[in-house]
């Protein structure tokens, strides 16, 4: 069942982005994260959202800060919501595990996606995450505490959830 619900992530997010969008909480309690990400870039730096979904509240809090924001996600109805609330800013619809953008950013985020993704695919973004950094790049993901799966539900279907030990991570 994991394997099979890693593999149905986007489809989850294409089908139920109105509920997503409705759900989704606006309070923004990864402000003090977002903080610390934002203190460490460049002034206007370029940042790079790795599974985007709907830019509210994260990519709109960045866009805020006065980041030119590249958002990036596999699930075309999550970007289009994006397109509408932010239009002069730039969304492309890929899946992460394939990101090659031939370009580099001054900080990538991967917030609350990163964790949607098997441990094979999670060691390998690491090669895609190496390709669009430069020197200095930061990177902000969201992980578990220990290696492991957890599911979860969102719209009455199984949300998949892993996580890599932490020295993995280093």
């Amino acid at each position: 069942m994991s394997n099979s619900a890693a593999q149905n992530i986007l489809s989850i997010y294409q089908r139920h982005a109105q509920t997503f969008a409705e759900q989704r909480s606006q309070a923004l309690f990864e402000k003090s994260w977002l903080e610390k990400f934002a203190h460490q870039l460049p002034d206007k730096g370029n940042i790079i959202d790795i599974g985007c979904g709907n830019g509210q509240p994260i990519a709109g809090w960045l866009i805020r800060q006065g980041f030119q924001l590249t958002g990036v996600d596999g699930a075309s109805a999550m970007l289009e919501r994006a397109r509408q609330q932010f239009p002069t800013r730039r969304w492309i619809q890929q899946d992460m595990r394939q990101l090659s953008l031939g370009e580099t950013f001054d900080g990538l985020l991967a917030w609350d996606s990163f964790f949607h993704l098997a441990h094979e695919d999670q060691r390998s973004m690491f090669d895609r995450f190496a390709e669009h950094s430069h020197a200095g790049s930061v990177l902000m993901f969201t992980s578990g505490t220990h290696h492991g799966i957890a599911m979860g539900q969102f719209a009455g279907e199984p949300l998949f959830h892993a996580s890599l030990a932490p020295d993995e991570y280093r």
